[in-house]
C-alpha cells in the first residue's frame, strides 16, 4: 500500500518505490513531521524526537505544565502562527477582532484511491500507465472556524509525493488569508546544502550550491511570474552528494506567479523547508463558507544522487503534467523569422524563407511579432489582434495556403497578456490594464499588463484567438509574455482586493489557455516570457515546450539548458540554431556545434537560410536528418549530465532509450590551448550485461567496460568543435 494509518487513525506513512514519508498526530493535536528518506517499514519513528524544556520556548495550553513540549522545536507539518513557534509560519490569517494567532490540530483524515485536482490550477493527473493516491488530513484552527486540508498525492511508481493546501473559513466571521504556502517540512537530523537555479533575462536557470544553516536560504519572485531570475524549483542535498550519490529532496512548484522557497535551520539544527506563493503583497479575504487552495508542490527523494532525482521529474512531468496530442507527438521541425528579419518582413521576404527551409527539411514555418495591428516596432499594437493586410500583402488565410502547398506547417506568435498604450484597444479601454489611479505606470518594453483576472480581459482574448486561428491554418502558437508585473492594481478588482490582483491574474492565464485550448486541441503551444522567464512545472500543463532563452548562444545555452535539465524534461526545451556572429554575444561558433546543442531540445531554426552558405546549408539537411534519428531518445529517453560549467574545458551530455538499446552522447570543446590534451567522459545508463558497438570509431564493449572505462574520442577537438557519437547495442 501506499498510504499506510495506524496507531489509531494518528500515524501516517506514505511509500514510493524508494521512499517513505512519515507523520504523527501526537496526543495534543500538534502534526508532527517524522521522517521522509529511504523506503522503511512504517514502524513508528517518534521516539525520534526527545522533547526538553530548552528556555524561552512557550508552551501552548493542550500541553498544561508539561515544560519540555513546545511549538517552538518540534517538527511539524503545518506549523502555527503567533502561538509560540517562532520560526517561519505556514498560514497567517488576520481574524475579524484584528489577531493574527492560528493554531492548527489534528482532527480528521481520508484516504482515497486517484489524484487531487486543485481548482482553476495545474496539478500532476492520472493515466493508464499509473494512477496515485490521496491522503487529505483535516486541521482545525484551536479558537476560530477556519480548517486546513493538507493534501498529499502518491505516485507510488515514479517515486513522487505531492503536497498542497486548501484554507476553508467554516466559521462565521470574515478572515483574512495574509499568507498560505503549499508546504512546511522540518527535517529533523542533517546538514544540506541548497541547489536553485537563478539568473536574469538571457542567463536563465544557472546553478548555484549555498550551504543551509541558520541565516536563511530563499529564492522566490514578486515579479507577477515565476522569472528568469529565480525558477521555483530547488534541491537540498547532503554536501558530499553528487550526480551519482548522495541524498537529494527535490521541491518543484506548479505555479507561474510569485512565489518562494527557503530553508533555514533552527535552534535545534533542524531544517525547515517551504513552498508557496509569496506572502508579500498578497492578502485573500475569505468570507463565511469560502476556502483558497494553494498550488501543488512535487517532491521526490533520491538516496543514490542527482541523475536519479532529475529523472523521476522528467518522467513525471513527461508523463502526468503534459497533455494532449502533442504530448508524445513528434514535434515538427521549425524556422522563426525573428532573427531573420525582426519587424522588417513582407510576403515575399516570409515565403523566400519558407521555401528555402522546405527545400532542406524543416517542416513548419513560424511568422513571429509584426503581423498584427499598427506593429513595426515594439512600442505599438499590442491588443489589437487584427492582421495587417497591407504589410503581409494580403490575408493570413493566403500566407498560411502559401506555406501548406509548400508541404510545411504554418505557425503565429502571439503576446494576449499585454497592451500598448498606443493601441485601439487601450484607448478603447485604458481601465483593461494594470495601472494604479493616478499614478504614472512603470512601463517594461513601452508595454502595459492587461488584467487577466478580469474576465471580460478573457473573453475579448478568446474572442480574437478564436478569429485568427478559426480564419487560417494555424498549427502552433508561441504564446509569449514580455514584461514584469508591478503597479498590481485591478480596476475590476477594487480597492479592498488589491492583495489579491497578482494570484487571480495567474488564474486567468491559466482560465484563458485553458479554453483557448478546448478550441484548439490539436494545436502546438508553445510557452515563453522573453524566453525562460516563465519556464515552470504549471505551463506544461498547457503548452508541452517552452522556449528556453531568447540567448540563442550555443555556448550560453551549455549552462543554460544544463541547469534547465535538473528538473525539467527535455522534450520540454525550446532550442534553436541561429546565425553567426551571434546577435546578443558576437561570439562565433560552427555551425555543426549550433546544431548539436540544439538537438537536445525541440529543434528547430532562427535565422535567414537564403543568407548561409551552400556548405551550411547541406549541414542544416543533415540535422534534420539527424534530429529525427535521435528524437525517440532526446524526447523519450533517460538524460545524464556528464560534466558541469566550468568543471571541465568541454560539456558532455548522455540520452540512452527506455530499453537500454542505444545511447547519444555528445561533446562540446568549451576551452582550449596550446599542446591540447585529450577529452575523456564517462558514459552512463547502459546495461552492464550487453555488448554496445561505437558507431564512431567501431569499437565494441560490453556496457560495464563501456561505463568502468568511458570514451576518448579519435581526435583533438578544436575551441568550440561538437562531437556526437552513438551507441547501439550489438544483437
Amino acid at each position: 500500500m501506499a498510504i499506510t494509518v495506524s496507531e489509531n487513525g494518528r500515524l501516517f506513512t506514505l511509500h514510493t518505490k524508494n521512499s517513505s514519508y512519515q507523520m504523527f498526530a501526537d496526543p495534543f493535536g500538534t502534526l508532527l513531521h517524522l521522517y521522509y528518506g529511504k523506503r522503511m517499514d512504517g514502524e513508528n519513528l517518534s521516539d525520534l524526537i526527545l522533547r526538553t524544556d530548552m528556555g524561552f520556548c512557550g508552551n501552548p495550553p493542550q500541553a498544561g505544565a508539561d515544560r519540555t513540549y513546545s511549538l517552538d522545536y518540534l517538527p511539524q507539518e503545518a506549523p502555527s502562527s503567533g502561538v509560540g513557534d517562532y520560526r517561519e509560519d505556514f498560514v497567517r490569517i488576520t481574524h475579524a477582532d484584528g489577531s493574527c494567532a492560528a493554531q492548527f490540530l489534528f482532527e480528521s483524515f481520508q484516504v482515497t484511491d486517484g489524484s487531487y485536482p486543485i481548482p482553476g490550477m495545474p496539478a500532476l493527473y492520472d493515466t493508464a500507465g499509473e494512477t496515485g493516491q490521496t491522503l487529505t488530513i483535516t486541521l482545525k484552527e484551536a479558537c476560530s472556524g477556519v480548517r486546513l486540508q493538507l493534501f498529499y498525492g502518491i505516485f507510488e511508481q515514479a517515486d513522487i509525493i505531492t503536497r498542497a493546501l486548501r484554507v476553508e473559513n467554516a466559521g462565521k466571521s470574515p478572515v483574512v488569508l495574509e499568507k498560505a504556502l503549499s508546504m512546511s517540512m522540518d527535517i529533523p537530523f542533517g546538514n544540506h546544502d541548497m541547489l536553485c537555479f537563478t539568473g536574469r533575462h538571457a542567463m536563465e536557470r544557472t546553478v548555484e550550491r549555498v550551504p543551509v544553516g541558520r541565516a536563511a536560504v530563499q529564492i522566490g519572485s514578486t515579479r507577477g511570474t515565476s522569472s528568469h531570475q529565480y525558477n521555483p524549483s530547488m534541491i537540498l542535498l547532503s554536501p558530499t552528494a553528487t550526480e551519482d550519490a548522495g541524498d537529494c529532496y527535490g521541491f518543484c512548484l506548479v505555479y507561474s506567479g510569485n512565489f518562494t522557497a527557503s530553508a533555514q535551520k533552527d535552534q535545534r539544527e533542524q531544517t525547515r523547508v517551504q513552498m508557496g506563493i509569496h506572502p508579500d503583497r498578497f492578502s485573500f479575504r475569505l468570507a463565511p463558507g469560502k476556502s483558497f487552495s494553494t498550488p501543488q508542490v512535487i517532491m521526490s527523494y533520491s538516496s543514490c544522487g542527482l541523475t536519479a532525482l532529475s529523472q523521476n521529474y522528467h518522467h513525471i512531468l513527461r508523463e502526468h503534467m503534459c497533455r494532449g496530442v502533442w504530448k508524445h507527438e513528434r514535434r515538427p521541425v521549425l524556422i522563426n523569422n525573428w532573427e531573420a528579419t525582426y519587424f522588417d518582413f513582407n510576403r515575399e521576404k516570409l515565403l523566400s524563407i519558407a521555401s528555402q527551409a522546405a527545400e532542406l527539411g524543416i517542416e513548419m514555418l513560424v511568422l513571429d511579432d509584426g503581423w498584427f495591428g499598427k506593429r513595426d516596432d515594439d512600442n505599438s499594437g499590442l491588443g489589437d489582434w487584427f492582421v495587417n493586410t497591407d504589410k503581409l500583402g494580403g490575408s493570413l488565410c493566403a500566407l498560411s495556403d502559401d506555406i501548406h502547398r509548400m508541404g510545411m506547417k504554418f505557425g503565429l506568435w502571439f503576446e494576449p497578456e499585454m497592451i500598448s498604450e498606443d493601441s485601439d484597444l487601450y484607448r478603447a479601454h485604458p481601465d483593461w490594464a494594470l495601472q494604479i489611479p493616478g499614478r504614472e505606470p512603470n512601463r517594461g518594453r513601452n508595454q502595459l499588463v492587461l488584467d487577466m483576472a478580469n474576465p471580460q480581459v478573457r473573453d475579448y482574448l478568446l474572442e480574437r484567438l478564436t478569429d485568427i486561428l478559426s480564419g487560417a491554418r494555424i498549427d502552433y502558437v508561441k504564446w509569449d509574455m514580455n514584461r514584469s508585473i508591478c503597479d498590481a492594481y485591478s480596476s475590476y478588482l477594487g480597492p479592498q482586493r488589491t492583495g489579491e490582483v497578482c494570484h487571480r491574474y495567474v488564474l486567468g492565464v491559466y482560465d484563458l489557455m485553458e479554453r483557448f485550448l478546448a478550441r484548439f486541441p490539436d494545436v502546438l503551444l508553445e510557452g515563453c516570457s522573453g524566453g525562460g522567464g516563465r519556464f515552470d512545472a504549471a505551463m506544461l500543463y498547457y503548452s508541452p515546450q517552452i522556449w528556453c532563452s531568447d540567448n540563442t548562444d550555443a555556448i550560453n545555452r551549455l549552462s543554460i539548458q544544463y541547469g534547465t535539465s535538473f528538473f525539467y524534461p527535455i522534450s520540454a526545451v525550446g532550442s534553436h540554431v541561429s546565425a553567426c556572429p551571434n546577435h546578443q554575444t558576437g561570439r562565433s561558433v560552427p555551425f555543426r556545434t549550433r546544431g548539436d546543442v540544439a538537438m537536445a531540445g525541440s529543434f528547430g531554426y532562427e535565422l535567414d537560410l537564403n543568407q548561409v552558405s551552400e556548405q551550411e546549408k547541406e549541414e542544416v539537411t543533415k540535422q534534420v536528418s539527424d534530429f529525427l534519428h535521435f528524437y525517440p531518445l532526446t524526447h523519450e529517453g533517460d538524460y545524464y549530465r556528464l560534466t558541469a560549467p566550468g568543471k571541465a574545458p568541454f560539456m558532455a551530455w548522455e540520452f540512452v532509450d527506455q530499453n537500454r538499446d542505444r545511447a547519444m552522447l555528445t561533446l562540446v570543446q568549451t576551452e582550449s590551448c596550446g599542446n591540447p590534451l585529450p577529452i575523456h567522459t564517462d558514459i552512463r545508463g547502459l546495461d552492464p550485461e550487453k555488448k554496445y558497438r561505437c558507431l564512431s570509431n567501431g569499437a565494441v564493449r560490453s556496457g560495464a567496460s563501456w561505463m568502468g572505462a568511458g570514451f576518448t574520442p579519435d581526435h583533438i577537438l578544436k575551441q568550440y568543435e561538437s562531437l556526437v557519437v552513438e551507441f547501439v547495442r550489438e544483437s
